[in-house]
């Protein structure tokens, strides 16, 4: 299905009164902040731990040190499970924009959601390493939320070994 598709039925489970989260999982690049803006603008609440970084912190490298980034980084999730709760358990529909880039994450956020009275899906974006290497050529010309710092070829290396694609999870794929 095209992303387009995938977005606007996603938009008809807001018509349904109860909680529905969408997990996005992608490599850095991929479009998952797009494409959960998208679906915040159709009506869901959008949770992102790197804004929450940005805001509550401010800039990687200047208002704190980068060595201070893993340690925000667990903060600003363990911050973000709480509210994801909050939401299912209010029956919002709700977007998690964080990449999900190992299995055994996403299936313990499966499982909190679940646990909370919440049904998800899994939307995976699917992007060619160079086209990701294109996108974030263009990305560290930015400085926000999504920008912190700029994801160098060793950095685009390890997420791209490192990352557990979705097979038999339930995924919806996005293949650009």
């Amino acid at each position: 299905m095209s992303k387009d598709g995938v977005i606007e039925e996603l938009a008809e489970r807001l018509k349904e009164p109860s909680a529905f989260v969408v997990m996005m999982c992608g490599v850095a690049g991929s479009g998952k902040t797009t494409f959960a803006q998208q679906l915040e603008q159709a009506g869901y609440v959008r949770l992102s731990i790197d804004e929450e970084i940005w805001s509550t912190n401010g800039r990687y490298g200047i208002d704190y040190s980068p060595d201070d980034y893993e340690q925000l980084k667990r903060d600003a999730e363990a911050k973000l499970r709480k509210e994801l709760i909050t939401h299912v358990r209010n029956q919002r529909c709700v977007v998690v924009d964080f990449s999900f880039w190992a299995r055994s994450r996403r299936d313990e956020y499966k499982q909190i959601i679940e646990e909370a009275g919440g049904q998800w899906a899994l939307v995976y974006l699917k992007v060619g390493p160079e086209e990701l290497r294109k996108r974030l050529r263009i990305r560290s010309e930015r400085f926000d939320a999504n920008a912190a710092f700029p994801i160098t070829e060793e950095i685009l290396s390890s997420y791209l070994s490192g990352f557990e694609m979705p097979v038999g999870e339930g995924e919806i794929v996005i293949d650009e």
